[in-house]
């Protein structure tokens, strides 16, 4: 807490595009300390409710992902584990999701754009309306939350690190706290892409993405090294979307990606036969509330993947 029993805010102007050690802190803070972040979406507020197909081709691509911070926390060195508690969401009640052209889990299948825009209650979560298709429950959480890595110059925010980054995993929601190992004096943690709903995968390449504030307490233990962000839940995770159990497609072969692709590949047909919809929106239904899981990895030389698409969202 700042003086006068204040949260700081972060305001979202306050963001960076790479991961780099060399970038200037925008706020310096004593360990416990709570603060409160304006996260914008992956597209950086490129997308409006006025948006229109022709959004996917004009998204600036080397302006994706922006990260409101980077924080100094006083004491953080490295060796340490920076712990961050999620406090709070507070959504904007606006999102979108996109198929963008040579991105995701079938982009060989999947070569045109389409985009689907969102609007929901910040004050219910309602679940929200997929066009005509579907209804998803809500889970906001930060799909990218990290801290700079040691390795000196600028890092794409792309791909998730040892150190954090797009992690893209739902399940860091509001009440948990994540574990990072710092690997430069001070951490530099940064916080963003924030969704309103994600299914474990995100198979198309993007989710419910929504800007939204988060509420954050940063704090550390001391010398224990970690080799791996880990995080820990405050209950179950999945009770939004188990109600009324799902529809589950295997992939099973000799390689995980490809046994992704086949689960993936049977829950689009199924969606297309049985809900009549067309292709392109049910595979960005997927990624919004289907869960891809490793079922088997030990009868080798075969695994099995399966796909869990919930059938609540029909309801």
């Amino acid at each position: 807490m700042c003086e006068h029993g204040l949260i700081k805010t972060i305001h979202g102007h306050q963001s960076h595009l790479g991961w780099d050690n060399a970038n200037a802190p925008v706020a310096r803070v004593a360990p416990g300390t709570t603060l409160s972040f304006e996260c914008n979406d992956s597209s950086g507020g490129h997308f409006t409710p006025a948006s229109t197909l022709e959004s996917v081709a004009s998204m600036p691509f080397d302006r994706i992902n922006p990260v409101t911070g980077p924080i100094f926390v006083d004491g953080a060195e490295p060796g340490d584990i920076l712990t961050v508690t999620i406090e709070e969401f507070t959504p904007s009640g606006f999102g979108w999701t996109a198929n963008i052209p040579g991105f995701g889990l079938l982009a060989d299948q999947f070569t045109e754009p389409a985009l689907a825009l969102w609007r929901y209650d910040t004050r219910t979560l309602a679940p929200a309306a997929f066009g005509e298709h579907a209804r998803i429950p809500l889970k906001p959480f930060a799909g990218t939350i990290g801290v700079a890595p040691a390795e000196p110059g600028t890092h794409s925010i792309v791909p998730p690190r040892r150190v954090g980054g797009n992690l893209d995993v739902r399940d860091i929601g509001a009440g948990c706290t994540l574990y990072l190992p710092v690997e430069v004096a001070g951490a530099l943690f940064s916080i963003g892409d924030t969704h309103a709903a994600q299914g474990d995968g995100e198979v198309c390449g993007t989710a419910l993405e929504s800007a939204m504030d988060v509420s954050v307490t940063l704090d550390l233990i001391k010398q224990t090294p970690l080799a791996m962000p880990r995080f820990s839940t405050p209950g179950p995770v999945t009770r939004h979307l188990d109600g009324a159990g799902y529809e589950v497609f295997t992939g099973i072969g000799s390689d995980l990606m490809s046994g992704a692709r086949q689960a993936v590949e049977g829950a689009i047909e199924w969606l297309v036969k049985t809900r009549n919809m067309p292709a392109e929106q049910a595979y960005m239904l997927c990624s919004v509330c289907g869960d891809l899981r490793i079922s088997e990895i030990v009868d080798q030389p075969n695994w099995v993947v399966s796909f869990y698409v919930p059938r609540i969202v029909f309801e």
